[in-house]
């Protein structure tokens, strides 16, 4: 359940925006910088851990970050929920990058010393999706209070869920989703085949879809999301892991990102 009040919502932005901005939780500073095109002058392999929204402009930017350096191989990328690999990576699983979708989830990494100083490279922001024709005839955020209406959402631990309990509380609606679950993956595929009326997901994540209709909520714009991302503390290859997160940061990285609709830091 999604408790309702604009009070609480409001202070649930506040934290989150002073989390981002102020760096509290995410150690927010400058990566140390790394040419991109560091060709040959670097070698082996590197696993990067990515919150599922990011699964697929982080697979083109492997691809390209691979072919500017030829000597690096970028194991298949390892995509969840943020809070999930935030909890593998804490355990000790072996990674060299971890980009989260909030400052929170990369906070706690780094809190349990498993992850350095990070850098915002991206920002998102919220939609409501339904199915293609919008058979439950979804058109405002506070139609997803109806009772009759299946809606699903990311659980409140999940970035995703964080940013919708947010942007209801701060539109004063309260929602009690059929389910909630662990990745914004996980919502996109219900709301898909039509086991679900609606659900809140990021702004990329229906992008060139023809499965999925969406529009933009209200207040979706005093919502953002901000994407960090660091070397991961223990990372078996850290020049490449640092390689890897300054193309992320570089002209390259930033183009794939907003030709996936990601908005700049």
């Amino acid at each position: 359940m999604v408790a309702s009040g604009r009070g609480l919502g409001a202070r649930l932005f506040a934290v989150l925006t002073v989390a981002v901005l102020g760096g509290i939780l995410s150690g927010c500073a400058a990566a140390t910088p790394v040419d991109e095109e560091r060709g040959d002058d670097l070698n082996g392999t590197i696993t990067v851990y990515a919150a599922a929204s990011l699964a697929s402009a982080f697979a083109a930017i492997s691809e390209r970050f691979e072919d500017a350096n030829p000597g690096v191989d970028v194991r298949p990328l390892v995509t969840d929920g943020s809070s999930t690999l935030a909890t593998q990576l804490i355990a000790g699983a072996p990674a060299d990058v971890f980009a989260s979708a909030d400052a929170v989830t990369m906070g706690t990494v780094q809190g349990a010393g498993a992850a350095g100083e990070s850098t915002v490279f991206a920002r998102n922001t919220l939609v409501v999706a339904v199915p293609t024709g919008n058979p439950g005839g979804v058109t405002a955020l506070a139609d997803l209070g109806d009772p009759a209406l299946r809606v699903v959402l990311c659980a409140a631990p999940v970035p995703c869920g964080a940013a919708s309990l947010a942007l209801l509380e701060a539109e004063g609606l309260t929602v009690r989703p059929a389910s909630a679950e662990q990745s914004v993956t996980a919502v996109l595929t219900k709301v898909a085949a039509g086991e679900a009326d609606a659900g809140l997901v990021y702004a990329t994540d229906v992008r060139g879809r023809a499965d999925l209709e969406r529009f933009v909520p209200e207040g979706a714009e005093d919502i953002v999301v901000e994407y960090p991302i660091a070397t991961v503390t223990d990372a078996a290859n850290p020049a490449a892991a640092a390689a890897f997160v300054a193309f992320v940061l570089g002209p390259e990285g930033k183009r794939i990102l907003a030709g996936e609709g990601f908005l700049a830091p």
